[in-house]
């Protein structure tokens, strides 16, 4: 059923992503718009509750979250009243069509092969930034299993510390087993977001080695309490 159930998202998906990129595209100036109704649409399709712990703080320049599904991105889309500068890797933005999708609301896409990709990162964060738009981040910089919270790339911690961003991290429950992409499985559930208190950015502290730390310790707990 769950299979069925993934085939049915993938179908809907696509037509959804390519009405929603050609509105993007014909109305420029409100693409956050078009995005945050396609993700209400999405939400509901997909059957979301949501539970949330702690507080969402909208001061913030940048949100850091863990990350294991699509879905981690159309909950936070969701949830999130700023238009967030999404960070993806290049091979996103490079696919034929879909690729617009990171284009047309004016993401950022990086090149990880390309050792002048963090100057490119830095340059486009400045900009998003200069346009009151927070930017989000995988610290991790690629899905986890669910289960565990992987070691944390430096990308985040040079964008943070260069532009002096107050931090908030995010932690995202449950999000893989409902929409498994990879597998094509797809299920109703909740999805529990947890906020974590925002940290000032200072390269003259250890706050993203603090961070990293607070969000596995915060990540466990939530998963020990689950399972007991």
């Amino acid at each position: 059923m769950g299979r069925i159930r993934g085939i049915i998202i993938l179908i809907q998906f696509s037509i959804t992503v390519a009405i929603t990129i050609a509105l993007m595209y014909m109305f420029r100036n409100h693409t956050h718009k078009v995005i945050k109704v396609w993700m209400k649409i999405q939400m509901k399709f997909l059957g979301i509750t949501l539970e949330t712990e702690g507080k969402l703080d909208d001061s913030c320049d940048m949100v850091m979250l863990n990350h294991q599904s699509l879905l981690d991105i159309i909950v936070m889309e969701h949830i999130h009243p700023k238009d967030l500068a999404w960070v993806a890797k290049k091979e996103i933005s490079d696919l034929f069509f879909f690729g617009h999708i990171i284009k047309a609301p004016r993401m950022i896409s990086i090149d990880r092969e390309n050792k002048a990709g963090i100057m490119t990162l830095l340059k486009e964060t400045k900009d998003r930034l200069n346009k009151g738009r927070p930017i989000a981040m995988f610290p991790e910089g690629t899905r986890s299993n669910g289960k565990e919270i992987l070691s944390f790339k430096p990308g985040a911690k040079m964008v943070a510390n260069k532009h002096g961003l107050k931090v908030q991290p995010v932690l995202l429950f449950n999000t893989k087993s409902i929409l498994d992409s990879q597998k094509l499985i797809a299920k109703p559930g909740i999805v529990k977001v947890i906020y974590l208190d925002p940290v000032q950015a200072d390269k003259k502290t250890d706050w993203f080695e603090q961070m990293e730390k607070d969000m596995n310790e915060a990540f466990q707990k939530e998963i020990k309490n689950h399972v007991a």
